[in-house]
């Protein structure tokens, strides 16, 4: 469920930065507060734990930045 949610929302992010590179600036870092303190949270856990229970958060974070960026990337190179 969570794996549907993260594409959902880069898609959304990835096509709100090719429409309005400006505007999808603000939910994208709002989204990724979210994902880092998810991880945060799940890195507290001890040992291996810590690294298992934050790692798709960071993954995640890393996704939404990517969709984002290569929205606003594609709208750049529009010859208009």
């Amino acid at each position: 469920m969570m794996i549907v949610g993260i594409v959902t929302v880069c898609v959304v992010l990835a096509v709100l930065a090719f429409l309005v590179p400006r505007l999808s600036h603000h939910p994208e870092r709002g989204t990724q507060r979210v994902l880092g303190a998810g991880s945060r949270t799940g890195g507290k856990a001890p040992g291996v734990l810590g690294r298992l229970f934050s790692k798709p958060f960071r993954g995640s974070s890393r996704a939404v930045g990517r969709s984002g960026s290569a929205g606003r990337r594609a709208r750049g190179r529009l010859p208009f």
